[in-house]
């Protein structure tokens, strides 16, 4: 079933992502700042703060859980841990409450975030990150997250004419450990997302991936009001989460690591 993408798809919007290591939680109609939001620190401990966040973000923008229309949330890739708390609790927010339910990758909600954000410094060459999507130069924005201890994950998204939203330049890339990212990226702006002390991410990427981090929340609103308002709700029962990284304690005998589903 779907997440009863109805009458109530008009309310306000709440988006969760948990697919990093800095949780976001935002709340609000997805046309513009959201009314509330918080992104934090939650580590693994997605689980034991993400309610009380979410309860506390309601109060402070005076919206009781009856009042909400649609719930977004980001898919990941990610750690094992965190995305099956977000996903778990965003899908039994939707079918508990009768509301659609939006999925969104969350690279490519850190992707427009970054370009949202007010100096994402990019390279020369890449077109400017600070123009709209009917720049005559679209910008490209890659964004590198952990993929295990040791390897990357790589996803590159450009803006769209005379849309919001991004589209994928190519398939998601798995960068082995030791091996630099900006090379394959010249052409881009690279944001990094928990990559802080692995070698081959510059300072001025890992500055944009905090950056993205605290734009997420407002970027997974403004994706998820968009695919509402072109009838693209989600279906609560087949809404699955992308991995990059097993649970802590679990090994991969083969050597390799897989993400479940492809991205673009």
């Amino acid at each position: 079933m779907d997440g009863g993408a109805g009458d109530r798809a008009k309310g306000p919007l709440v988006g969760i992502d948990t697919a990093t290591r800095r949780a976001a939680i935002a709340i609000g109609d997805g046309y513009g700042p959201p009314v509330s939001q918080r992104s934090w620190e939650a580590g693994y401990r997605h689980g034991e703060e993400l309610l009380a966040v979410l309860d506390e973000l309601l109060r402070e923008a005076g919206i009781g859980l009856s009042d909400v229309g649609g719930i977004v949330t980001g898919i990941g890739p990610g750690a094992f841990t965190g995305l099956r708390v977000g996903l778990a609790t965003a899908k039994a927010l939707a079918y508990g409450l009768h509301v659609p339910i939006v999925g969104v990758a969350s690279t490519r909600a850190l992707a427009r975030a970054a370009l949202a954000s007010p100096n994402p410094r990019p390279p020369a060459g890449a077109g400017p990150p600070g123009a709209g999507p009917a720049s005559a130069h679209p910008a490209v924005v890659a964004v590198a997250m952990p993929a295990g201890p040791h390897d990357r994950y790589l996803a590159r998204y450009r803006t769209l004419a005379g849309q919001g939203d991004l589209e994928a330049v190519d398939g998601p890339v798995l960068v082995p450990g030791g091996e630099a990212i900006e090379p394959l990226v010249r052409d881009a702006t690279l944001v990094a997302v928990d990559l802080g002390g692995r070698p081959g991410v510059d300072d001025d990427a890992l500055v944009r991936g905090r950056m993205a981090q605290e734009g997420l929340g407002e970027a997974l609103l403004a994706a998820g009001r968009e695919a509402l308002d072109r009838g693209e709700a989600g279906d609560v029962a087949a809404l699955v989460p992308a991995y990059v990284t097993l649970p802590r304690g679990i090994t991969v005998q083969t050597g390799a690591i897989e993400w479940s589903r492809d991205l673009r």
